[in-house]
Order: C-alpha cells, then sequence, then structure tokens
C-alpha cells in the first residue's frame, strides 16, 4: 500500500486507550516494523535531531532568562476586579500581549499604550478574562500602568448571536492591532469549559475577534466602551488542525491528548490579514498515528540517528505521549471583515517532540521573517530536557509561511528552569519587535497565580534579545521595568 495513503486511512481509525494503559496492542503495532519514509507534508517541523542539542545548549548565558531580584518585585497596583461575590480583590495577571501596528511593534494609541492580559481571582482557577491596562507612551514604571476593566460584559457572548460564542466559559490569549482607521481588533480564544459553568464540558477552544470601543473622558483616562463585531472566526476543520470532537472521540481527557487551538495572532504581509495560532494537525498532514513513529522527517538526521531513535522512542516510557504529540502553529487567511478567507497548512509542527507549543508570534526584522512559540519541557519527549524547563523557541525563514528553519542551530532561544513555586518564575515569553535596530523586547509574567498570599502573578521585567540573521542572544544587563515594552 501506498504509504501516504495509509497514513491517511490509518487517521480515520480511533487507537485505543489500551496504548495508554499499557494493555493490549494497538492497531498499528506492526507499522512499527515497517522500513521509514520521509513526508513533510509540505511545511516545516520541529525535529528530536534539533531537539536533543538543546539539553547542552541551554548551560550557556546566550539563552538563560535573566535572574530577577524577587525583593524589587512589584505587583500590578491597579489590577483591582471583584469576585464572584462582588468583593473587591487584587487580581492575579498572567498572559498579556501589547495592541501592536501591523508590523508587530508596539502601538500608540492617542498618546497610549495599551496591553491586554488575562487576569482573575486568586482563590479561583477557573476566573479567567481579559482586562486592558495602558499608560502613557514614554512612561516605564510598573506603578504607571492603570487598569480600564474587563474587556467583555457576562452577557457580551449572549448578545453576539453567535451560536459558539454562548457556551463560553473563559477569555484566553490572543493578540491586538491598530488597525488604519484607529479601531482596536482584538482577537482571542474562546474557551468553552464545564457544563455546571455553561460550557460544553471538552475545552472547546474557537479563535474569536472583536473591535474593542475606547474613550478618553479626560486627559489621564481610558475608558472601555463596549464591543461590535464580536464574533466567532475558527474553531478547526478536523483535516489540517485536529478539531474538538476529534478530541472527544479519541477519549477525551482520559486519553491523555491536548486538544489545543488558541492564541491567535494577527499578522499582516503585503496586503493579507493572517492569525497564527496553536494548534494540532488534522488527518491530512501527520496526525497522532502509531505509524509517525516511521517518519524521518520528525526525527531529522541521518538515517543512523532515525534508527537509533526511533528504537530507543518505542522502548521509551515516554511513548505514549509522543504517540500523541503532533502539535502545530497553524495559520489562516482573513478577508478585511476578519471572517475566514483560507485554511492554510500549518507553518510548524512538533509530531514526536511535544503536543503543546503555544503563544505563536510572528513578525518581520530586517528582511527576516522571525516565528517564535513557548513550550514546557513537562509536555515533551526529549531526554535531558526536564519537567522544569521553560523555553521559548525560535525559527526564520525568507518568507511568511516557511520553510522555517532553527535559530541558533536547534530552535533554542530562551530557558528558564526555576522551581514553579519560585517567585520569580516567569512564563509566557513574547517579543516586541522594536522601530529600529535589531533587538527585541521580551515580555512575560511572573509568580504562579495563587501561590502566595500577598504576591500576585504580575508582569515580569522585561530584557533585550538581540537577534542577528539565524542568532540570537540574551543582551547582557539588560533587565528593564516590569511590563516593559519600547527602549526607542
Amino acid at each position: 500500500m501506498n504509504i501516504k495513503k495509509f497514513v491517511k486511512q490509518a487517521t480515520a481509525v480511533t487507537f485505543t486507550t489500551a496504548l495508554l494503559a499499557g494493555g493490549g496492542t494497538s492497531v498499528f503495532a506492526q507499522g512499527n516494523d515497517k522500513p521509514g519514509y520521509n513526508e513533510d507534508y509540505g511545511f516545516s517541523h520541529i525535529t528530536r535531531f534539533d531537539m536533543l542539542k538543546i539539553p547542552e545548549q541551554q548551560q550557556s548565558e546566550q539563552f538563560k532568562v535573566p535572574e530577577f531580584d524577587a525583593s524589587t518585585i512589584k505587583n500590578i497596583a491597579s489590577a483591582k476586579g471583584y469576585d464572584k461575590f462582588g468583593n473587591l480583590i487584587d487580581l492575579d495577571v498572567w498572559d498579556s500581549w501589547p495592541l501592536q501596528n501591523a508590523d508587530g511593534t508596539a502601538a500608540n494609541y492617542k498618546g497610549y499604550q495599551i496591553v491586554f492580559a488575562l487576569a482573575g481571582d486568586p482563590k479561583n482557577g477557573n476566573d479567567t478574562s481579559i482586562y486592558i491596562f495602558y499608560k502613557k507612551a514614554g512612561e516605564t514604571s510598573i506603578d504607571s500602568w492603570k487598569n480600564a476593566g474587563r474587556v467583555f460584559k457576562d452577557s457580551d457572548k449572549f448578545d453576539s448571536g453567535d451560536p459558539i460564542l454562548k457556551y463560553q466559559t473563559q477569555e484566553w490569549s490572543g493578540s491586538a492591532t491598530l488597525t488604519p482607521e484607529g479601531k482596536v481588533r482584538l482577537f482571542y480564544t474562546d474557551f468553552s469549559g464545564a457544563t455546571w459553568d455553561g460550557g460544553t464540558g471538552y475545552g472547546k477552544q474557537t479563535l474569536t475577534t472583536a473591535q474593542v470601543n475606547l474613550s478618553e473622558p479626560d486627559a489621564a483616562t481610558l475608558k472601555i466602551d463596549g464591543v461590535e463585531d464580536h464574533k466567532s472566526i475558527f474553531d478547526g476543520d478536523g483535516t489540517t488542525y485536529q478539531n474538538v470532537q476529534q478530541f472527544i472521540d479519541e477519549g477525551a481527557y482520559s486519553s491523555g491528548d491536548n486538544h489545543t487551538l488558541r492564541d491567535p495572532h494577527y499578522v499582516e504581509d503585503n496586503g493579507h490579514k493572517y492569525l497564527v495560532f496553536e494548534a494540532n494537525t488534522g488527518t491530512e498532514v501527520g496526525y497522532q498515528v502509531e505509524d509517525a513513529f516511521n517518519n524521518k522527517v520528525f526525527y531529522g538526521g541521518n538515517k543512523k540517528f532515525f534508527e537509533a531513535e526511533k528504537d530507543k522512542l518505542l522502548q521509551s516510557p515516554q511513548k505514549p505521549i509522543a504517540t500523541l504529540a503532533n502539535g502545530a502553529l497553524g495559520m489562516i487567511e482573513l478577508n478585511d471583515d476578519y471572517t475566514l478567507k483560507t485554511v492554510m497548512k500549518p507553518v510548524i509542527a512538533s509530531n514526536l517532540v511535544t503536543d503543546e507549543i503555544e503563544r505563536a508570534n510572528v513578525f518581520k526584522l530586517n528582511g527576516k521573517w522571525y516565528l517564535f512559540t513557548d513550550s514546557r519541557g513537562s509536555k515533551m519527549t526529549i531526554d535531558g530536557i526536564s519537567a522544569n524547563d521553560i523555553y521559548m523557541l525560535g525559527f526564520v525563514s525568507d518568507s511568511i509561511t516557511g520553510p522555517y528553519k532553527p535559530l541558533n542551530d536547534s530552535g533554542l532561544v530562551l530557558q528558564m528552569d526555576l522551581d514553579p513555586a519560585d517567585l520569580t518564575f516567569s512564563y509566557s515569553h513574547f517579543a516586541v519587535p522594536q522601530a529600529d535596530g535589531r533587538n527585541v523586547v521580551i515580555t512575560s509574567y511572573m509568580t504562579n497565580r495563587g501561590f502566595y498570599p500577598d504576591h500576585r502573578a504580575t508582569f515580569a521585567p522585561s530584557f533585550l534579545v538581540n537577534i542577528k540573521g539565524s542568532k540570537t542572544s540574551v543582551v547582557k544587563d539588560s533587565i528593564l521595568e516590569q511590563g516593559q515594552l519600547t527602549i526607542n
């Protein structure tokens, strides 16, 4: 049988949960004895060969997230909201993203810099809403950030008339762009969780958009005046990107699978509007089947490496995780009204490596396209990478659609291995290009939510990474203020 045809047919079969339980024989077990084949599906891949370089590389200061002085870290003073009982509380603030121009630089909105951020009650892990924080452009202190409040009212999901939005239980990460008309256009992830909260019960994720209306009632205040054009864009097609029904059919959470379709990042190129987002590959582009172990493309390296690494992986306790690992950074093109125009192939995928590559971020710098993503060692299947390892990976291309090659020979851009309970633990690293030069500002959040009675999850100190061609390095002594977006 033609191997491409076999792979496509195989993806239509639900593989058994016995694979994960360690009992029985997978329907694809015999496929592991077949000789290898090469199938790249027309896009780039994060390979095991490249990732295995990282444990040694990450010892270099070139890649280390700077150490921060815990005594200097402040909560965001304005980050206040209400718990479910109506009490005024201090909020945790984690994933954040700036209002950006079409080229990725931080936008100036009527003299302000604006950040959208996820925030919620430290005592309620399901409380996740998008807030707007803003400050006068040029100010850098964390105390200069003001809080305009929640972007959405509870009723907005119903008022939209969107059949998917009415089941929303949480608002997850995304991006925002300042349009040529001066409007604020938000892209975010509509998450539908527990049925008792009004959700679908299976963590359905949908790429979503809205225009956010702002006003300036006085010279120092921004006010949210509601949203309009609030609508779903894309929730997976099954063939290019896994959808939630496939996740359910394969056993949902009990299967050990991790369904992702989130973090929409808006970018423009030559008049075209795109979203790049976190996803998992669908049945036509390298799905999560055991026959993936035979695809040399997912391994990289030479034939000898493929054969040795395959044999090792098949005997590894990480085999079940690797079977399910089909993370991707997907791409769709939008119409001018921000509706779906075209479903495109992923720009990169991580089959056999990890099921989760988060926070897609792409921009053009000095004639090259740079693609970044965050990931956790705890979700990876690579020897030498530990559960505490946190990464930003990066790739470079001459075209927005690829092919992408790994930065620094492996893809490693940033690494941190603090205990997650450490006050200065940071994650969700995000690169903000500057108007001039080769340095980008790295933002993130610090302190996991609910870990301390007095310390909230907050903006981490920013710092600089230098990008030169296919090489990057953390700029020595470049620690900036908490939440700082620009240096010029």
